[in-house]
């Protein structure tokens, strides 16, 4: 007997045409092309490139990047970059409340750090993106009194603004964050990020032992723990190298740590690479790694795992959802593991080469498709909900 076969996933047009989404707005803090973007950004991206390319009619409104125009076109979808790091909040608002850019369809928010209170003002069928909850990034970024100020803001205000709203998450243990925080368990959707499908294996692993690290140079990344374990690492391992891509306000306080371990001919800070540049990186890593005390996923970890690249991380929330512990990354708990797993992947050819050819099968879990589609249906669901029940709906909102 043959197998069942199974049914093919819907295509984003077909979503869009049963949810009658033509046009959608997507609202976030940064822009793609901002100097400080990230995996949020990437992330936000390219979810549009896609809904574009399947017809939808996509506008997405940021505060303004430095060096750009305030309007702008980017892979098939319109882009308004326009305000600063927080008048951008209330002019967001304002500006969709009185239609400036037309009526869309649906509405995206992106809340990074943070949220543009949408519940209190939008009129249209919406989602709303949050990574992951900041907890102590807060103090890690801001002045004690703004630090307190987000903390409340997160911790209390928020879950109560947002209690009925569709969210949308990365990971289950980012849900069960937000549960914690008071978010209702049913209304919180786990979507993974995807992996572009340029990130394969290739060529030869580098010739002395390397470990990677991406990301910006900030002190949620905690990149001074990760070259301090280093340092330890070559006790046993006293060919490893380092290098870590990305630029970020740590560059020189990081620069300094190097440079009083006496690490500057194994410990490198690359800066900001090219997207070629980072997949021959990602190619030549032994192992990539990330000592982050906060993350939504870490998309890093899943793009190396595309290039048979095993990871070493630490055990938070996100992380831990990204990778398969034991099959295609190890896990830390303190500085003293990392340091730990570091010196056996670099040391250890058999371990190394089965959790690379983990990572690898891994990483076919994953595809921007696949999360395209399952924010569109998504917002889908909630403009059936905003149809068929007006009134309740707007009680929902």
């Amino acid at each position: 007997m043959l197998p069942a076969l199974l049914p093919a996933a819907p295509k984003l047009g077909d979503i869009a045409a049963a949810a009658d989404l033509r046009r959608v707005h997507i609202i976030a803090w940064r822009d793609l092309d901002d100097v400080e973007a990230g995996g949020s950004e990437v992330h936000a991206a390219t979810v549009a490139r896609l809904w574009a390319e399947a017809g939808l009619e996509v506008l997405m409104r940021t505060s303004w990047a430095q060096g750009h125009p305030n309007h702008d076109r980017r892979d098939g979808y319109e882009v308004v970059r326009k305000a600063g790091r927080y008048q951008v909040f209330p002019r967001t608002a304002l500006a969709e409340v009185r239609r400036t850019y037309g009526h869309p369809d649906g509405l995206v928010e992106v809340w990074n750090g943070m949220p543009f209170f949408t519940p209190l003002w939008a009129t249209v069928p919406r989602v709303v993106l949050l990574h992951h909850v900041h907890a102590d990034m807060w103090k890690m970024v801001l002045p004690p009194n703004l630090a307190r100020a987000g903390d409340t803001l997160e911790r209390r205000v928020a879950p109560l603004v947002y209690r009925r709203s569709r969210m949308i998450t990365l990971s289950p243990s980012s849900k069960e964050e937000m549960i914690e925080l008071g978010f209702r368990a049913d209304r919180i959707d786990v979507v993974p990020p995807g992996i572009d499908p340029r990130f394969t294996p290739g060529g030869p692993k580098a010739g002395p032992p390397l470990v990677l690290a991406v990301g910006r140079l900030a002190p949620v990344k905690r990149f001074d723990r990760l070259i301090r374990a280093a340092a330890i690492a070559r006790g046993t391992s006293p060919d490893l190298r380092l290098v870590i891509a990305g630029v970020g306000p740590l560059r020189h306080e990081l620069q300094d740590l190097i440079d009083g371990l006496g690490a500057q001919e194994w410990a490198t800070l690359v800066g900001r690479v090219s997207d070629d540049e980072l997949l021959g990186l990602y190619r030549r890593a032994w192992a990539v790694a990330s000592s982050s005390v906060r993350e939504g996923w870490n998309m890093t970890l899943t793009e190396a795992a595309a290039c048979a690249t095993p990871a070493i991380a630490t055990r938070i929330a996100g992380q831990v959802d990204a990778v398969a512990e034991g099959v295609s990354a190890l896990l830390a708990d303190d500085g003293d593991e990392l340091a730990q797993h570091l010196s056996a992947v670099t040391s250890d050819p058999g371990l190394r080469d089965r959790l690379g050819a983990g990572a690898l099968e891994h990483a076919t879990r994953f595809t921007w498709d696949a999360t395209a589609r399952a924010i569109l249906s998504a917002l889908g669901e909630e403009a059936e909900r905003w149809r068929d029940r007006p009134w309740r709906a707007w009680r929902a909102w």
